[in-house]
């Protein structure tokens, strides 16, 4: 039996989400349908509503409402300290680290030239103005451990070297809890070549 094309439109739809395949967006499609069509209308207001109101702060590029974010705009942030990410999921994670006090520069992705992202597809003119406008000291790097996230690293320090600014890279290695048996090979050696004294 075919679904009808309302449905299938919908599941269509829900398939384009992250870690969602056929079988699970279906089954959100019909629970929504089904059991919870008010769930369903309250969603579908909700996303319209963020299509209509949500931006890229012209500072950072995080998602917000305004045309800065509330972490940019803070004056008690340390504003020349920042932290380049690859995605806005990153900067949550850092921040509900409480570790961080400085702002942020939001990629929304990773060179990749195989996959057509380059410098323009990540806002790296405008990263590369910032940093020639003054005030940033140090450019902390905060892309993954891939090889993608690796070559934006380098390509995001040399632009850091040749304003005259520092680039440094967030420590990766062994998670604290974590048992070295069950670490990756690639995850030990850089936790050995990051190692610090003591």
């Amino acid at each position: 039996m075919r679904l009808s094309p309302a449905i299938a439109r919908l599941v269509d739809a829900l398939r384009q989400l992250p870690g969602v395949g056929p079988k699970s967006a279906q089954r959100m499609a019909l629970f929504l349908l089904e059991r919870n069509r008010r769930a369903a209308a309250n969603l579908a207001d909700a996303l319209q509503n963020a299509l209509a109101t949500v931006r890229r702060c012209r500072q950072c590029r995080l998602l917000c409402e305004n045309e800065l974010c509330e972490i940019c705009a803070h004056s008690e942030r340390d504003h020349s300290l920042l932290c380049v990410v690859e995605s806005p999921a990153d900067v949550f994670a850092i921040e509900q680290s409480g570790a961080f006090r400085g702002v942020y520069f939001v990629l929304s992705g990773r060179l990749s030239p195989l996959d057509g992202i380059g410098p323009e597809q990540l806002g790296l003119v405008d990263l590369q103005a910032r940093l020639a406008n003054g005030g940033i000291n140090e450019l902390i790097l905060a892309t993954s451990a891939t090889l993608e996230g690796e070559a934006t690293a380098f390509y995001l320090s040399e632009m850091a070297n040749e304003a005259g600014i520092t680039a440094t890279r967030i420590a990766q290695g062994v998670p604290i809890g974590g048992e070295l048996e069950q670490v990756d090979s690639h995850t030990l050696s850089l936790a050995l070549a990051g190692r610090k004294r003591l």
